[in-house]
Parts: structure tokens; C-alpha cells; sequence
């Protein structure tokens, strides 16, 4: 077993790391749209500005999509993989209503290239660990020529 953290992603907001390598298989831990590099202390997010009482100046939830993407790539090369090795996807949305479509837009120009596609499932959950609108994790089949 393996532990993998990487700075290119944002730093995990608790004690865990980025993915678990666990034989031929790869777990990510949940990964929201932080710029890399950044905690929980210094909550940057792309398209997201804050007032000092938490209110929103500022929502963009196509760039947190594009961030959250960009850091789950991350997160899969410095462990050796790529998209074409996830086999699942799970997402957490905290405003399904609002943010389903441009979601599932954003991700199949993504996926558009894959084949097969991974599974994915998609959840509403009323809060995530800090203010964000969305966090993925997944689950990828690491390649013989790794192991």
C-alpha cells in the first residue's frame, strides 16, 4: 500500500492523502476545486469571492468544475495514471437543481475522448468541508506495465 500526496493539488482539508494505492488499484480521496496548493486556512477557489461575513460576491460553478477537474488530473498523473484508467467517479454537488447540467456538460467534453467511459454517480449533499459547490473522487485501475 502506498500513500500519495502531491502539490499540485489543493492540500487535503483533514488527515489523508491525496489517493491510496492498493495493489493494481487506486482510490482518490475526495478533492474539491482549491487552487493547488492551497488548505483550508487560505480558501481560494476559482470563481468564488467572499464577503468577510461567507457571503457570495462572486459564483462561477463552471470554474469550480474546471478546477476540480484540473486538480483530480493532477492528482491521477503524479500517481502514473490518467482518466483513461478511472473506472468511477463519484460527485458531490451541494445545489443539484442549480448545477447538474452545467456539470454533466463540462465533464463529457472531458470524457468526450474516452472509451470506455467510467461509471459515475452524481449526489446532492447539503454541505461539503469548506465553500465549495463541488468535490469528485474516483477509483482507477492502475496499468500492468506499473504494477
Amino acid at each position: 500500500m502506498e500513500s500519495i500526496s502531491t502539490q499540485q493539488a489543493p492540500n487535503p482539508v483533514g488527515s489523508y492523502p491525496h489517493a491510496r494505492r492498493v495493489g493494481n488499484l487506486l482510490f482518490l480521496s475526495g478533492i474539491g476545486p482549491r487552487a493547488a496548493g492551497t488548505d483550508a486556512s487560505d480558501p481560494h477557489v476559482p470563481g468564488l469571492t467572499l464577503d468577510k461575513n461567507g457571503n457570495f460576491l462572486e459564483f462561477d460553478f463552471a470554474a469550480q468544475v474546471h478546477q476540480v477537474m484540473a486538480n483530480v488530473t493532477a492528482v491521477l498523473q503524479v500517481s502514473g495514471v490518467g482518466w483513461q484508467d478511472v473506472v468511477d467517479v463519484t460527485v458531490f454537488l451541494t445545489h443539484m437543481r442549480r448545477d447538474f447540467h452545467t456539470f454533466n456538460r463540462i465533464y463529457a467534453e472531458y470524457m468526450a475522448p474516452l472509451e470506455p467511459k467510467p461509471c459515475r454517480t452524481t449526489v446532492e449533499v447539503t454541505a461539503l468541508p469548506t465553500a465549495i459547490a463541488i468535490e469528485i473522487k474516483c477509483i482507477a485501475v492502475i496499468p500492468e506495465r506499473m504494477i
